[in-house]
This record gives structure tokens, C-alpha cells and sequence, in this order.
């Protein structure tokens, strides 16, 4: 892109309450209250209650009020994919980010610069969202959640077809997959859909307000069911919940249950081994190794800021290949796989 005479410190810079567009007056994905927030998704360590105002995409305003409550922001204001607003003079838009149900890409463009803000993304198609969008900038922020060569994510459809082959295999046997409430849940779900699976799934209550809100934004997830009834009801049934209650005394209704967990971190078995994990599925919502070494090789930006995750081998990865990264160190952002391990997150 044709240089700019403003820096990009002077539109985005990190500070102790997030990223700050001083121009704009406006964070992106604050972790705390603001006058002004930017929320590129919903998951919980990007997307809080309490802002003055908030822009997001339509769906993630619905995300969020069905996760606080409808008062969660003093103002609100969608924005579509594609379309662009102007905040304090500063233009600000949304692209698919590829990672939940309306996750976006913050472009801001001002005086000739342009910064993408990516959030958390992925490259893969997933059938819950839309497809991530590359967008041409001078700078742009990435995650390095699996910023290491080892995470090489395989097919989904490979994954699934390891789940199904354990249910036919054990008939007598539930099926308990640890799946985020928002966004690895319908996943799943709607995977198991893809490769044929068309009997009742069956779910934990945590996960149906926000499966009726997928299937609001016209997220097909077929016959599903309350996680309710006796041992024998759930004999080779596949039952979706919420990591958190798979390691609870929630799960002993269900009759010798297989115990798998969608994670991009069951690539470490060692992880798996420490829950109890009888079997792993490598799903995640995040970019692996490939994915953002590529993300960057197809958008050469001037500038790579790296948010939270493993920056020190993407900075590596970076100066080989002619780029110019740096690690922001924000503080809020949990690697969701982790906090998911004992309590909200997703990965």
C-alpha cells in the first residue's frame, strides 16, 4: 500500500485498558468498561459488559445481549460485514474473521492508513460462519494463540470421522464431547451433520440459548435434545456440553461414557492425558502455524503486531521472511483452550 505520513501509533497503541484509537477515541475489545468499544466477537475475553457504547456486528450484539442481559452496553450499533462507519473521523469497518458466529476484522483507515485488527480468526471453512476475508493494510494484528510449528490443525472431516467411528464402534457406550458453548458447540454439531450423522443430539442446557440464536442467524443444527433421562436413554447417543461439566458429577448420568474434547490443544496428548480424555479431537477455532505464517505471507503489511499467544516464534518466523513484528503483550486475553481446560474459553 502507497506509504502514510501518519504513523500507525498515532491511530491504534496499546495501553493498560486495551487498544486505544486516540484519533477515534474507541478500544477494541476493551477488558474493562469504556466510554467507547469496538468488539470484534463475542467470547468472553473480548467481548464484556458494561462499555458506554458499543460497535459490533449484528450477530455479535445478539451474542452479547443473550449472554448479559439486554442492558449490557449503554448504546449499540451494528455494523455488517462490508460496510463502514465513521467514528471521531476515524473510518472503521467490519471483515469476516472466520472464528465464531459474526466474529469480524476491525479495519480502521485514516489518513491514508489502513490497521486490520484481526481478533481471533481462523482460514478453514467452517459451516457455523463466515469465511475470513484477507484485507489488504499497512498493519496488521494477529493472534499467535498456536504461534508454534507443532500446530499443524488437521481436516475437521478426518476428526469427526474419528468420533463416529468410537460411536459405532462402542453401541453401548455415551459419547460425552467437551465443546465451548459459543461457537465450537454448533460446530460440532454441525460437522456431525455434514459427515451424515442424523440422529438426536443431545445437549447440555448451557449450550441451548445460544443453539437457538445460531439457528436464528440460519445455522441448520438438526434434531437436537435435552441432555435429560435415564442411563440407558443415552447408550450410543452423542451428548455435547460444555468442558466444565464433562469433568463434573453431571456426567455420571450417562452410561460408561467415552469423554472427548474439541480442542486445537489435543494436539498436546499430554493435555489429554491430564483430563482424562479418552478422546481427543484437534478442533479449533483458532489459526494454526500454517495459517498465520500464510495470512501473513498473502498480505506483506508493513507492520505485524502480535496481540496474545505464542509471539515469540512468529516474530522469529517474521524477520526470516522479511517482515517487521512485534509483540503488543496486552494483558485480558486468555488462550481460550486454556481457560476452557478449567473454565470459559474456547480453542
Amino acid at each position: 500500500m502507497p506509504p502514510s505520513a501518519l504513523k500507525p501509533e498515532a491511530l491504534l497503541r496499546p495501553t493498560p485498558r486495551g487498544l486505544w484509537c486516540e484519533p477515534g477515541d474507541f478500544y477494541i475489545d476493551p477488558p474493562g468498561p469504556v466510554d467507547r468499544a469496538v468488539i470484534t466477537h463475542g467470547h468472553a475475553d473480548h467481548a464484556r459488559a458494561g462499555h458506554g457504547s458499543v460497535l459490533a456486528t449484528p450477530e455479535t450484539l445478539a451474542i452479547m445481549g443473550e449472554r448479559y442481559g439486554k442492558d449490557f452496553a449503554g448504546r449499540t450499533q451494528g455494523l455488517a460485514y462490508g460496510e463502514t462507519t465513521e467514528v471521531n473521523g476515524v473510518s472503521v469497518g467490519f471483515a469476516p474473521a472466520g472464528h465464531v458466529l459474526g466474529s469480524a476484522q476491525a479495519v480502521l483507515s485514516h489518513r491514508g492508513l489502513t490497521v486490520v485488527a484481526s481478533g481471533d480468526y481462523k482460514r478453514r471453512r467452517d459451516p457455523t460462519c463466515a469465511l475470513f476475508e484477507p484485507v489488504p493494510c499497512d498493519v496488521f494484528i494477529t493472534e499467535a494463540t498456536f504461534g508454534l510449528p507443532v500446530f499443524r490443525h488437521p481436516p475437521d472431516a478426518g476428526e469427526i470421522g474419528h468420533l463416529l467411528k468410537s460411536v459405532a464402534q462402542f453401541p453401548d457406550r455415551a459419547h460425552l464431547v467437551g465443546a465451548y458453548a459459543l461457537g465450537k458447540a454448533q460446530r460440532v454439531i454441525r460437522l456431525l451433520r455434514e459427515a451424515g450423522y442424523d440422529e438426536t443430539i443431545h445437549v447440555h442446557g448451557a449450550l441451548e440459548r445460544l443453539n437457538r440464536l445460531y439457528e436464528h442467524f440460519g445455522v441448520d443444527l438438526g434434531p437436537l435434545a435435552p441432555a435429560t433421562g435415564s442411563k440407558a436413554d443415552f447408550a450410543g447417543k452423542i451428548v455435547v456440553a460444555p468442558p466444565s461439566a464433562i469433568a463434573d458429577r453431571w456426567s455420571r448420568r450417562f452410561p460408561d461414557p467415552v469423554t472427548a474434547f474439541a480442542s486445537g490443544w489435543m494436539r498436546v496428548r499430554a493435555r489429554a492425558r491430564q483430563r482424562g480424555v479418552e478422546l481427543p479431537l484437534i478442533l479449533s477455532d483458532h489459526a494454526d502455524w500454517d495459517e498465520l505464517t500464510d495470512t501473513l505471507t498473502e498480505l506483506r503489511p508493513d507492520q505485524v503486531w502480535i496481540t496474545h499467544g505464542r509471539d515469540d516464534a512468529l516474530c522469529r518466523w517474521a524477520a526470516l521472511n522479511g517482515l517487521n513484528a512485534r509483540a503488543l503483550h496486552l494483558v485480558g486475553y486468555e488462550d481460550e483452550d486454556d481457560e476452557e481446560m478449567g473454565g470459559e474459553a474456547d480453542n
